[in-house]
């Protein structure tokens, strides 16, 4: 079953003259609702939830057809498209729910196959996404290595800046390195290029977390070289939800199982290698959204003129747009260089006044509530652990956005930071 993608068509947004590149009625998102939070968990296409819903009819007219026979070639083509994205050997590709799961199923794998010692370390940064941080805290209780942090600063004036402040952070007893390309709360653009190249000159195994990577920025895992590399699809890429990968370079590949062996872990098949058998089939589950990965890549090139190239281009442009108009309306200053942001760009804002520390959130900060509740835009605003004098807050543009969205934001971002601090009399 193919559900064709109706030619982008002119909008008219409510507010102002200008319109998205895209018309936002091929999107799923709730149309009352001024998103502008596409990091976090992307959005998907109609027509590539229509896809997943055919493979997913596709699975029930003959589940046992589709689990025993058919499941390997439809792989084999998300590898084949995964690999034409990221630029990577289809074999090396291990289709995964999403980039925490394959960050634990890379750690598991390399601390088995490569025992470390008392005192050995791991190397991070501050940046880092949590998830990756916390697999390795509780390994390295199991293990006994050290989690090393690198400091960058945030705000931070050069690439230069991250590959110095990572380097430093170097000894002989490191071992592995865990380094975002583009990092989750602060989505600085580090200069992975120049760091995995350090890491391989070392002789040091790296681990890129890729989450936010594919579809912001142009992936090339051929030329970068790591050790491994973790995405997630949903994001940018715009995948359904439970869509990720690991690549693994063809040196790691021997005995790099799955978390969970299949009752098919046992079966001679000297035609297909281990490494893509066990993650062809990993027990009875709903794989449809892995399986939509074609089509997704598919539908988002044919999205706009230009297909990927352009999307980058375009959402590139838009936020750095958005960042000043916010920074114009509310007074902020950018923290970081055109050169490190891609498609999400994050400002800082003051930490609320301490007589508000106690209001309640279903968010991670009450000043996200009031936003979605008050003023129907959605957007994610942290606190920064790093520093708890400010809260971050991170834009993101889409072809579904356009830039009245952000002057809406910025409106309604002025008005509540001035409530947080209402005049003293």
């Amino acid at each position: 079953m193919s559900v064709t993608l109706p030619a982008p068509t002119a909008h008219t947004p409510l507010f102002g003259t200008d319109a998205p590149l895209c018309d936002p009625k091929h999107w799923a998102l709730d149309p009352t609702l001024t998103f502008l939070n596409h990091g976090s968990y992307g959005a998907c296409l109609h027509e590539v939830l229509a896809a997943q819903t055919a493979i997913r009819t596709r699975t029930e007219r003959d589940p046992v057809r589709f689990y025993k026979v058919e499941m390997e070639g439809i792989f084999d083509e998300v590898r084949r498209s995964l690999g034409q994205f990221c630029n990577c050997p289809a074999d090396c590709i291990a289709p995964a729910m999403n980039a925490t799961v394959a960050l634990a199923t890379i750690f598991y794998n390399y601390f088995i196959n490569h025992p470390v010692k008392p005192g050995d370390e791991i190397l991070v940064t501050d940046h880092e996404y949590s998830s990756g941080v916390n697999e390795l805290t509780r390994l390295a209780a199991q293990h006994g290595f050290r989690v090393v942090t690198a400091k960058i600063p945030f705000p931070i004036n050069s690439l230069e800046q991250v590959t110095e402040a990572v380097l430093a952070a170097i000894t002989p007893r490191t071992r592995l390195a865990l380094i975002s390309h583009i990092t989750t709360t602060t989505s600085l653009l580090f200069p992975i290029q120049t760091i995995v190249n350090d890491f391989n000159r070392r002789g040091i195994d790296v681990v890129v977390d890729g989450a936010h990577a594919p579809g912001q920025v142009e992936v090339d895992i051929a030329a970068l070289n790591p050790t491994y590399y973790v995405g997630s699809l949903h994001k940018w890429f715009s995948s359904p939800k439970g869509t990720g990968f690991a690549y693994v370079r063809p040196d790691h590949q021997t005995n790099f199982r799955t978390l969970a062996l299949s009752s098919r872990a046992d079966k001679v098949r000297p035609e297909r290698p281990l490494f893509l058998r066990d993650f062809d089939y990993m027990g009875t589950a709903d794989y449809s959204s892995l399986m939509a990965i074609p089509a997704t890549f598919a539908a988002m090139n044919r999205l706009i003129p230009g297909g990927w190239p352009a999307i980058r281009a375009h959402n590139h442009a838009l936020v750095l747009k958005a960042r000043q108009i916010v920074c114009d309306a509310t007074g902020l200053t950018p923290p970081a260089p055109a050169s490190m942001v891609a498609s999400m760009a994050s400002l800082i804002l003051p930490a609320a006044p301490a007589h508000l520390a106690s209001r309640r959130t279903i968010y991670d900060d009450p000043l996200q509530d009031i936003l979605v509740d008050s003023h129907r835009i959605q957007v994610p605003i942290w606190p920064w652990n790093k520093n708890p004098t400010f809260r971050i807050m991170r834009i993101s543009a889409q072809v579904y956005n356009f830039a009245n969205q952000f002057r809406m934001l910025a409106t309604a971002l002025t008005a509540e930071l001035s409530s947080e601090r209402p005049a003293i009399r």
